[in-house]
C-alpha cells in the first residue's frame, strides 16, 4: 500500500498546483475582460477620470520621452548597420531596408516600448493595488459607493494602452528616419525606393497587425499587474511575492503575443 500512496500523493499535489495555476488564469481573464468592457464605455469618463488617464500617460509615456528617444535612436543605428553590412556583403543591399523595417520597426521596437512600460509603470501599478488591497482601500471605496473599476483599474488600464502605443508610434518614426538616414544619408535622392520599401512592407494585413499587436501589449501591461494585485492574499510578507508573480505572468503574455504574431505573419 505504501508504494501505491506516494504516486496518489504526488498526482493529488500536482492536481491541486493545476487547478490554482488555471484558477489564477481564468480569474485573470475575468478581470480582464471585466475592465476592457468598463474601458469601452464612454460614460466613466467623466473629469476625474480623465484626470487620472492624464496623469498615468504624463508619468508612464510624456516624461520618459526624451530618454526612450535617445535609447531607441542608439538601437536603430545599430541594428540598421548590422543588417546594411551584412546585406552588402552578401550583395543583397537592395534588400536592406525591407529586412531593416521587418526586424526593428513591426518587432523589437513595439516589444521594447512593452517592456519598458511594463518596467516603468506595470510594476508600479502592481504594488499600488497589491497595497491598496491589504489595506482595504478597494472595498473601502466600493463601500463609499465609488467603483474601484471606474476610478482605479480603468484609468490605469487606458494610461497604459495609450502609453504603449504612442511610444511604440514614435519609435517606429524615428527608427524609419535613421533607417534612411544609415541608408542614404542627408540626400533626398533615396526618398522613392525608400517610400517604395515602405509600402511593401506595411500593407494593411501588417498595419492592422501591428496595430492590434500594440493594442494587446497595452492591454496586458495594464490587466495582468492589477488582476495578480487584486488575486492575491492580504498579508504584508506576501505582498513582494505577488508583484514578482504578475510581472512574470506579465512577461510571459508579451512573449506569448510577440510569438502568436509571428506565426501569424510567417507561417
Amino acid at each position: 500500500m505504501l508504494g501505491f500512496a506516494d504516486p496518489q500523493r504526488v498526482l493529488r499535489r500536482r492536481g491541486v498546483v493545476f487547478v490554482a495555476w488555471a484558477s489564477g488564469w481564468l480569474r485573470l481573464l475575468r478581470f480582464g475582460a471585466a475592465a476592457v468592457v468598463a474601458a469601452l464605455s464612454p460614460s466613466i469618463y467623466n473629469p476625474a477620470t480623465r484626470a487620472v488617464v492624464a496623469k498615468q500617460i504624463y508619468f508612464t509615456a510624456w516624461q520618459v520621452i526624451p530618454g526612450f528617444v535617445l535609447f531607441v535612436a542608439a538601437l536603430s543605428a545599430v541594428i540598421v548597420n548590422i543588417v546594411d553590412a551584412t546585406a552588402r556583403d552578401y550583395g543583397l543591399s537592395q534588400y536592406a531596408n525591407e529586412v531593416t523595417m521587418r526586424v526593428l520597426v513591426l518587432e523589437i521596437i513595439p516589444l521594447i516600448a512593452a517592456l519598458f512600460v511594463s518596467l516603468r509603470s506595470g510594476a508600479a501599478i502592481n504594488t499600488e493595488v497589491a497595497l491598496m488591497n491589504l489595506r482595504n482601500e478597494i472595498e473601502a471605496l466600493a463601500r463609499a459607493g465609488v467603483d474601484p473599476m471606474h476610478f482605479e483599474f480603468v484609468p490605469r488600464l487606458v494610461g497604459c494602452v495609450v502609453s504603449v502605443v504612442s511610444l511604440t508610434v514614435l519609435s517606429c518614426a524615428i527608427a524609419l528616419l535613421i533607417a534612411y538616414l544609415g541608408v542614404y544619408g542627408f540626400f533626398l535622392w533615396g526618398v522613392p525606393e525608400f517610400t517604395r520599401s515602405v509600402g511593401n512592407v506595411f500593407d494593411a494585413q501588417i498595419t492592422i497587425g501591428l496595430g492590434l499587436k500594440c493594442l494587446f501589449f497595452g492591454i496586458a501591461v495594464g490587466i495582468i499587474p492589477m488582476g495578480e494585485a487584486l488575486a492575491g492574499p492580504r498579508e504584508p510578507h506576501v505582498a513582494p511575492v505577488t508583484v514578482l508573480r504578475g510581472m512574470m505572468r506579465l512577461f510571459f503574455v508579451l512573449l506569448l503575443i510577440e510569438v502568436a504574431s509571428l506565426a501569424f505573419k510567417y507561417t
